[in-house]
């Protein structure tokens, strides 16, 4: 039984951008699919909180899991559900999309 209390690292827009163009980050988007639907992140993972099991986020093979939504609660959540199902996937994007998009990094349409 893990005894280690949950805890959320929060990663800045820009640390996420390179992360994931370096190869050292998988990012998964837990909002749903009609908001995916009308914008998202470029390579990221979709997968809705609404039906999330973290056994279902594919391996990452080494890199960092980085949780993302729209504002940064939602991908908070999926964090400390994934560690409580076991994962050490203790890392999210702050701020979400919108501080994603505010730093002027690019979306998909």
């Amino acid at each position: 039984m893990n005894t280690r209390p949950p805890i959320v690292h929060d990663l800045t827009p820009e640390d996420v951008a390179r992360g994931v163009t370096e190869g050292t980050m998988l990012l998964v988007d837990v909002r749903e699919p009609n908001e995916m639907a009308v914008e998202s992140y470029p390579d990221a993972v979709e997968l809705p909180l609404s039906q999330f099991d973290p056994a279902d986020i594919p391996d990452p093979e080494g890199k960092q899991v980085v949780f993302a939504c729209r504002s940064g609660k939602r991908s908070v959540t999926a964090a400390l559900a994934a560690q409580e199902a076991g994962f050490a996937y203790e890392s999210h994007l702050a701020g979400g999309l919108i501080a994603w998009k505010a730093a002027g990094l690019p979306t998909k349409t």
